[in-house]
């Protein structure tokens, strides 16, 4: 029988441990916390009984006075002592977690903000070498891959009431049908209120999805523009549904194009 090996199985756990330690650290100062209730709870009948000994004993030598309440702490501070520690312990826990995940975030806003750059160099190049028309046919046609990998029957298309041509958007991967004028006309009205902010707030995803009526995501809050890095500019993509089990087979399918991407980590990029 094959011994297993422990050193890999300890790097291993180690390895997990790290991984997770936000989740394992908030875990443990939740459960703190509900133990620091218990224990206090438990230490109170005690503190009360130290009290009331420690009350009848100087009234009975004579003194005719109670305790007063720093005598009263004095006395009780004993029995909260599993407590206390349990409740500091819990919450360097949860501050830990939150440092943790803050680095965790600040490292991946660098890392995307490093990838975006070289994306937009990369473009930049593109359309320098082959010529705008080129680069644009090429974008045309990642769109119509992207319509045909993601068929419309094995989607939801949500109906917002505002006109009847069908988009796809390409961060959540979903269908709507919308006005295209309106949608340009929504483009220009973020932009004011963006350049208008007398606080140099960001345009969040959330803002854009709830102007045409989609529902926000996991993730919308997070992303957004920026007055730093210029206007929100949206291109749109003709592609065509080549989806046979849907009923927008052959129609005509706008993919949006965010010609200035949303960034993620807004309030980490520009603090």
């Amino acid at each position: 029988m094959k011994k297993p090996n422990v050193a890999l199985i300890a790097k291993n756990v180690k390895s997990a441990a790290v991984k997770h330690s936000p989740e394992i650290l908030t875990g443990i100062g939740i459960a703190g916390m509900v133990t620091t209730t218990v224990l206090a709870i438990r230490a109170t009948p005690r503190a009360l009984d130290l009290i009331a000994r420690a009350d009848d004993e100087k009234f009975d030598n004579g003194h005719g006075e109670h305790l007063t309440k720093f005598e009263v702490i004095k006395v009780a501070w004993k029995p909260y002592i599993p407590a206390a520690v349990t409740c500091v312990t819990s919450a360097a826990c949860l501050i830990g977690a939150s440092s943790v995940s803050a680095k965790r975030n600040a490292v991946l806003a660098t890392a995307y903000k490093l990838s975006e750059s070289a994306l937009t160099e990369y473009r930049e190049k593109v359309v320098e070498t082959i010529g705008e028309k080129k680069e644009r046919e090429v974008r045309d046609k990642i769109s119509q891959d992207r319509v045909t990998n993601n068929p419309v029957s094995n989607n939801t298309v949500y109906i917002t009431g505002t006109g009847d041509t069908l988009f796809l958007e390409p961060i959540s991967k979903r269908y709507f049908e919308f006005d295209i004028e309106r949608l340009r006309a929504i483009v220009n009205t973020l932009n004011e209120r963006m350049y208008s902010d007398p606080f140099g707030d960001p345009i969040s995803l959330s803002d854009f999805y709830d102007e045409i009526n989609l529902k926000r995501t996991d993730i919308s809050d997070d992303m957004g523009w920026h007055i730093d890095d210029g206007s929100i500019k949206v291109d749109f993509h003709p592609t065509i549904c080549d989806d046979e089990h849907s009923p927008y087979y052959n129609k005509p399918c706008l993919a949006i194009y965010y010609v200035t991407p949303p960034k993620w980590g807004l309030s980490l990029i520009h603090i």
